[in-house]
């Protein structure tokens, strides 16, 4: 009997589920198989020859079975679609088509947010300009638009701000400004805007799949606005997080006690320092020391340092994070807010923190009385990715401390 499952996709999935229930990833129905994605990514084509430039695909980390049903939710768990599974590779993708079951609410601009077979209507038979955009659109920009725009003899201009990610409003904001522009300049056609959020893909597959996403939308023709030059700001209003890892006793909590302190001596950044000890009585209070509870532990406290990245502000963590699939889960989720991610590795050996073992936890793990206990019967994956690597063997605090504030200085990330 066919089983029902709930399943809440990462963002890059989310945006692709919302464009194949609105209809812009026409002719596509649902995630793609395996004999799908190995024809687009070799061929530009699906199977039966229509021609398509990127994978749509679906990621569940557990086994499911042709028939079952996957519901498909937002963060807040609201069921947005119903997926039929047809096949599942070995790897967790499934394919099969789906359904929907509710209407993105939430999100700025979601107004904005229509399907094609809206806008088509409303816009009538006249040709269609559509620009897509993920970054502002100047004065030299606008001029090229509605040049083409006249030479097409466009009814319309339709401005399709892509958003996906921190920078969406800021995209749809720019457009709806270019919009009000045109307008005022007695632009010989009219202008509408319609937020699409398209992830990023690579080049030249993202132009690609901009152009089957303005055909759905009716476009005569497509003009790809230039993609934005990134400039950053400098380093020391960047939000960082400073994210230590090590054994039990190794001393990174006493490290990063110091970094946190001598940051305040100074002033200039906002510090928040998430100790490995005081999550686990707070944010993490009832979480066991199995492998899945743990790694929650890191996640919870990866989400919180990416919220302090995300505002400008310098995050302090220091738990153990044994392993490094969900290390590199915290990276991700810094950098995708925009936030820059410095590991620290305090590699003191295992036979010195057992020698110091002030909390008895490694006596406690040897006699067999703490089960999975980290370099003890259970394994800690050492970093190949660390920033800055420290053994406090025979290193006075004060010099680790500066070894790290060494780092955050050279980097331009505090002054």
């Amino acid at each position: 009997m066919p089983n029902q499952v709930e399943w809440t996709p990462d963002a890059r999935e989310l945006a692709d589920l919302e464009l194949l229930l609105s209809g812009a990833f026409h002719p596509l129905t649902g995630f793609l198989g395996a004999a799908d994605v190995a024809e687009v990514t070799a061929r530009g084509r699906l199977t039966d020859g229509t021609p398509w430039p990127a994978p749509v695909t679906l990621h569940l980390p557990f086994p499911v079975a042709p028939g079952d049903t996957v519901r498909l939710c937002d963060p807040e768990g609201a069921a947005l679609a119903e997926l039929t599974v047809t096949e599942q590779a070995e790897t967790g993708e499934v394919a099969g088509p789906v359904k929907r079951l509710g209407t993105p609410e939430h999100g700025p601009f979601a107004r904005l947010r229509r399907g094609p077979a809206e806008v088509r209507a409303e816009l009538g038979d006249g040709p269609v300009l559509a620009v897509t955009s993920r970054g502002p659109l100047d004065d030299t920009v606008l001029e090229e638009i509605k040049a083409t725009a006249v030479e097409l003899e466009a009814a319309t201009v339709l401005l399709l701000p892509l958003i996906f990610g921190e920078r969406g409003p800021a995209v749809v904001r720019d457009a709806l400004r270019a919009a009000d522009r045109l307008r005022q300049e007695g632009a010989p056609f009219g202008v509408t805007v319609v937020a699409v959020p398209l992830a990023p893909r690579e080049a030249p597959i993202d132009l690609e799949l901009r152009e089957h996403v303005a055909a759905a939308y009716g476009a005569a023709e497509h003009f790809a606005a230039p993609e934005p030059v990134e400039i950053p700001g400098p380093p020391h209003r960047r939000g960082l997080v400073l994210f230590f890892t090590g054994l039990s006793g190794s001393g990174k909590s006493t490290i990063a006690r110091g970094v946190r302190d001598a940051l305040l001596e100074r002033g200039g950044r906002t510090v928040t320092y998430l100790d490995g000890d005081v999550v686990r009585r707070l944010l993490s209070k009832g979480l066991t020391f199995s492998k899945e509870d743990r790694d929650l532990n890191i996640r919870r406290i990866g989400f919180v340092a990416a919220e302090v990245a995300r505002h400008g502000g310098l995050a302090i963590c220091a738990p153990i994070a044994p392993y490094a699939a969900t290390r590199a889960e915290v990276r991700a989720m810094v950098e995708e807010v925009g936030g820059v991610f410095l590991l620290v590795h305090v590699a003191t050996p295992l036979e010195e923190c057992e020698r110091r073992d002030r909390k008895g936890l490694y006596a406690k793990a040897r006699a067999g009385l703490i089960p999975a206990f980290t370099g003890i019967s259970d394994p800690y994956e050492e970093p190949d990715d660390a920033d800055l690597v420290i053994d406090t063997t025979d290193m006075p605090v004060e010099k680790a401390v500066a070894a790290v504030m060494n780092l955050l200085t050279s980097g331009g990330w505090i002054r």
